[in-house]
This record gives C-alpha cells, structure tokens and sequence, in this order.
C-alpha cells in the first residue's frame, strides 16, 4: 500500500535508483501559504552526504511543485511534489542481483511479487522516506498555524546518550565496516484535547501505524511506555488538579484521544542491515553464500529516522485534526 491517510491522503512513488521520487496530497485545505522553501528546509534535515555519519550519497533533494499551489497557497487541488534521483550508482548492487541481503526486505518483495529492484533496494530503501518528508513539510505549516509543533531528536545510539558517544559509536562501527541502532524521540506541543476516534481510530493507534510504517522501527512507545508494565495504577495514572494534569505517564493520549499535554514518543531503531563485515545468506537458486554488502550506507539509520519521524507525526495530525473539524469545526482554533 502507498497511500497513508484518511482526510490528508498521501501517496508515494519512485524507487531508490529511478528517476525521481515524489508525493500527490489528496485532501490539503486551501488557501494556507506554502513555498519550496519552507518544504526544502525539513527535507535539508533529511538529505544524505551532509556529515561522516551518514551516507556518502550525495543528493540534492531539490523539491519541486509540481501542482496545487498557486501564487504561494494552496488551492485544495492535488499537490504533486517532485524529487529527481542524481547521485545513483547501481554497478555497486550489480553482484547483489542474484543474492538476497541479509536484514533487507529483497527476500519479502522476491517471494511476494516474483521481481524486485535490486538497485539500493528499489521501493524498500530509505530514500522513499524524501517523498514522505515533503508531504510532512506541507502538514508542518499549517499544523504550525495551529500552534502544533513537532520537535524530534536522536536521544542515544547503542546506549550512549551523550553527543560525544553518540558520534564516537558511529564512526567506530563505520570504521569497522558494521552498523548500530539507536533511539529517536518526538515532543508534540500545543496540539489541542479531542483528536483521535475510539474504538480503532485511536491517535495512539494511528501514532503506532504511522511510526511503524518507517522503515528499520522496532519498538514505538508512548510516554512511559514499557516502563508501565513495572508501575503501579497509583504510579501511573495522570492525576488531575484545577491547574491540570499532575504528570504525563499517558504521553499526552488518553483512550486513543489527545488530552492537551505533550504528546511523547519513542522509536526503537535497528542497526543498517547493509554493512560490509561478511554475512550468510541465499541466493535466488537457494544455494548458500556470504556476501560484503558495498556501496554507499548509513552507519546508523536513526540519525536520519529524525525528520521522517517528524514527518510521520504530522501527516497523523494533520489526519486527526481535519477529521475532528468535521465534527467540530472550530477545534484547535482560539475563541
């Protein structure tokens, strides 16, 4: 499936070595401002080549609008979002054509459709997650009018918490031709109480979907998460006063609704399943090899899982929000 999205219904296409990506919004509200700028700066925190810590691949990422505005708002038509793909190099995947990479998904999509792109993973790469950082970009702004505002960070990466062993814990597992995990952490302020539809529209459920939907998550949690599972009922429930909530082990959602505090959440991030030290595994014939995947990777996914967390959590919003507005059509604005 390619479309995420009930109300704000997002669909990507492109693969990783194709000639471009991009993105079509169906259902954007018209008449709020939107520009490449303001959607090149979020997808800037994505693009690969920018540090030692990530890809080499070097791309642009130059958005381009392709339909739906005009003069500098939105018209309530489909906007069309374009990305070309510059920097490819496929000879680096030729010998992997036959051979399956441990950790990657060309053993699924072979079995599932009988054909797959082998080129940097085809449809399976991180780089289909540009598209879903535009489509984030324009949620963004005018989530943003809405005072909702969305700040993601990289809070540890192979147990270490500090910059300086974040940064040291990259480069060593680079240098050694391996990879790590780490964990990604997203604050959502000012979003208003009443967003999410119980019984199976539930924001947390949907917060799940989306942030499950990036490729490399393994675990999501909100606010205390499986710390909850150690806690007793006195520990956890948010308590209340004529001031407000008196804590927030809930993350901001209470039965699958948003209750007006911070919204908290957490990703749990695999290591790069594409790294250089030598694995087992088959190729198309079922016969054993090992393989030294080469080419240009992330040590480490999660420093780039930032923005497109970011990006995910807008794009469910932005759903939630005009979903409740058809209900309560002043919800989220001031009186």
């Amino acid at each position: 499936m390619n479309t995420f999205g009930q109300n704000f219904r997002v669909t990507t296409f492109g693969e990783s070595h194709g000639v471009a990506t991009g993105v079509v919004i169906d259902g954007c509200p018209p008449g709020f401002q939107i520009s490449t700028d303001k959607i090149q700066a979020f997808l800037d925190k994505r693009r690969p080549g920018q540090s030692e810590l990530v890809t080499p691949r070097k791309e642009a990422d130059k958005v381009q609008i392709l339909s739906g505005v005009f003069e500098g708002k939105t018209l309530g038509t489909p906007v069309c979002l374009l990305i070309q793909n510059t920097s490819m190099i496929s000879s680096d995947y030729e010998e992997l054509k036959e051979v399956f990479r441990p950790g990657h998904a060309d053993r699924g999509y072979y079995e599932k459709y009988g054909i797959r792109d082998h080129r940097g993973g085809g449809r399976s790469s991180g780089r289909e997650t540009a598209a879903r950082v535009a489509a984030g970009a324009v949620a963004r702004c005018y989530l943003e009018n809405e005072g909702i505002i969305i700040n993601g960070i990289l809070s540890s990466v192979h147990g270490e918490t500090t910059r300086e062993g974040i940064e040291k814990a990259i480069i060593k597992a680079r240098d050694e031709g391996d990879s790590v995990g780490g964990v990604v952490s997203l604050v959502v302020s000012g979003c208003p109480p009443g967003l999410g539809d119980p019984v199976f529209g539930k924001l947390d459920a949907m917060i799940a979907f989306a942030m499950m939907g990036i490729g490399g998550v393994k675990a999501v949690e909100i606010g205390s998460g499986v710390k909850a599972s150690a806690m007793t009922g006195s520990e956890h429930n948010d308590q209340m006063s004529a001031q407000g909530y008196l804590s927030n082990n809930a993350g901001g959602i209470l039965g699958g609704i948003s209750t007006g505090q911070d919204i908290i959440v957490r990703l749990s991030i695999k290591p790069t399943p594409s790294i250089q030290t030598p694995q087992h595994t088959i190729d198309l014939a079922g016969n054993d090899r090992v393989i030294s995947v080469k080419g240009r990777h992330d040590p480490c996914i999660a420093v780039r899982v930032v923005p497109v967390a970011e990006a995910m959590m807008a794009l469910v919003l932005m759903d939630a929000l005009l979903e409740m507005r058809k209900i309560m059509p002043d919800c989220g604005q001031e009186p």
